[in-house]
């Protein structure tokens, strides 16, 4: 299918905005009466605000690759952040490319495992399951390095996007595209190009957390600028040029460090943060290995990305959430540019506007800090709002998963899938909010580390998510099982007190595993030469 012409109304255009490790309750729209959102809660009056909006995986890597493909982790591969995309994977912005649109993405991809080569684990084996058949070279597009001399040539197709400026990392540590942007805007690398720990330069620097800092740089020269003025500046070429266009503006924060920038940093007082009504959960039904997270207090993580626990420490949390709450402010901010510059352009009645996150971030939740391993719904609910002009804004309890925005967005645009895809169209509930296509959202979480490394983290967790319950279990043999609707704060575990709900959630479970087994990887898609021996052949009867 191709773009529209000769009359026929034109296809959507599309604008997919995502955030990297922000909570669904990090919003005005979302219930959040301290940060203050003010695009966002413009833009989901005039769309459809999910409510119950779920990842496929809590981990940067899988869930991004998964959006990208409409495939679960486990289908696609990218299990954990240690390893990259296959650069032949099929994403929707591969077809929408095909239909003819022009494609760009701007700011974080993750797609490759560059920024996460500190997740690597190296297998204890002496070969790998298959054998490396890429180019040399193919999954390095997202390593820093490459970018000190100039930007690294990209293939005509990066996933689908056939124009693409990166922002690399996170916080204060400006790599990629955007290191180039902001040299070329006056900045000094050293300011730039710092370390991941605490002795990055800083103006100033909490005394709790060396992750919470301002950077030595302007709001200027931040990510959050980088993306937005970038995104304006494509969307106004694309409009220049004519036909549909498919942007992604992806946003790094507010993903830890928290280092809002200049006048962002001083937007909210840490004193005036409240701290969650769980924060001093004792974890008693926990697994051990969360309960020894809640223990680790910030300033004795191993390594920046580490999760962590509040251990007792509620200033340190208020620190984060001030500064957590600038990020989010700047980013808004940059949103309503982008917005404004839909509108300047004549191009907002006919575009199709998409908020969300890649997975959220427990932020004291449980007495929990960061991401990774903990399923509770502070890392696992994501802010989720669809905004097309052709619709009426709605509001919804339905179930949708970060799997199903690839297949929504080719319905909406009347573009082709593909196989493999196991998302499921969310058209339906924007046409009524009251519909469902689902009726429970499995989530995988992955970590390979546990293999070679004597942790008490378990290799495997599944979460299954339904209307009122929540089952969670790991490879270890603990469990999980939550009433959502009579616990929403996930305080009180069942453990066996209901052992009727628990076996109907460990069989819709069990069915949700063998819905989620991949038959596509490897499908033919042409019928073969003809066999001269025909009893080759199975049929089944």
């Amino acid at each position: 299918m191709t773009a529209a012409t000769n009359g026929a109304a034109p296809q959507p255009n599309v604008l997919f905005i995502i955030t990297d490790q922000q909570r669904a309750d990090h919003t005005g729209f979302g219930g959040n009466e301290v940060v203050r959102t003010p695009n966002l809660d413009s833009l989901a009056a005039r769309g459809t605000v999910f409510d119950n909006a779920w990842v496929a995986n809590p981990v940067c890597m899988p869930n991004r690759s998964t959006i990208m493909t409409g495939r679960m982790p486990s289908a696609h591969g990218v299990v954990f952040n240690d390893r990259s995309l296959e650069p032949g994977a099929n994403t929707h912005v591969r077809q929408f490319r095909a239909a003819g649109y022009r494609t760009a993405l701007i700011g974080k991809s993750h797609l490759q495992h560059g920024m996460s080569r500190n997740a690597v684990f190296p297998s204890r084996q002496s070969g790998g399951a298959v054998d490396d058949y890429w180019p040399s070279g193919w999954d390095t597009l997202e390593d820093a390095e490459r970018y000190m001399s100039g930007a690294p040539e990209f293939p005509d197709s990066f996933y689908g996007f056939e124009h693409v400026e990166l922002a690399i990392d996170h916080g204060a540590r400006v790599t990629g595209h955007h290191m180039l942007w902001a040299l070329d805007r006056g900045g000094r690398l050293e300011d730039l190009m710092v370390p991941l720990t605490a002795d990055s330069p800083a103006r100033r620097r909490s005394e709790r957390w060396w992750q919470v800092y301002e950077p030595p740089y302007s709001a200027e020269l931040h990510s959050s600028t980088f993306v937005t003025e970038r995104t304006i500046d494509f969307i106004t070429d694309a409009a220049r040029r004519g036909g549909p266009w498919l942007a992604w503006a992806s946003y790094p924060d507010p993903h830890h460090p928290m280092t809002p920038p200049g006048e962002w940093f001083d937007r909210h007082r840490p004193d005036d943060m409240e701290v969650p009504a769980s924060i001093d959960d004792p974890l008693d039904g926990a697994p051990r290995y969360v309960q020894a997270i809640s223990r680790m207090h910030p300033s004795t993580q191993r390594a920046w990305v580490t999760p962590c626990g509040v251990a007792g420490d509620h200033q340190m949390l208020r620190e984060a959430l001030a500064a957590t709450y600038g990020m989010i402010e700047m980013i808004d901010d940059g949103i309503g540019q982008i917005l404004a510059a839909l509108d300047r352009l004549g191009q907002a009645d006919n575009t199709i506007v998409v908020f969300t996150s890649d997975h959220g971030d427990m932020m004291g939740d449980h007495g929990l800090m960061l991401k990774g391993f903990m399923h509770y719904r502070g890392t696992l609910a994501v802010p989720l709002v669809i905004a097309d002009p052709r619709r009426s804004p709605g509001r919804t309890q339905s179930l949708a998963g970060s799997i199903d925005l690839g297949p929504t967005l080719m319905d909406l645009a009347g573009v082709h899938g593909y196989e493999g895809i196991g998302g499921r169209s969310l058209v339906p509930v924007l046409d009524d909010d009251s519909a469902t296509v689902r009726d429970e959202v499995l989530i995988e979480d992955d970590f390979p580390g546990a293999l070679t490394m004597d942790i008490l983290t378990p290799a495997k967790t599944r979460t299954l998510v339904t209307a009122d319950l929540r089952l969670t279990r790991h490879s270890d043999g603990s469990e999980q099982l939550f009433d959502t609707a009579a616990d929403p704060d996930e305080i009180a575990p069942l453990g066996r007190s209901d052992l009727a709900r628990r076996a109907d959630m460990y069989e819709r479970l069990a069915e949700a595993l063998m819905e989620a087994d991949d038959l596509a990887r490897g499908m033919p898609l042409h019928p073969p030469p003809a066999s001269p021996n025909v009893s080759e052949s199975f049929i089944p009867a």
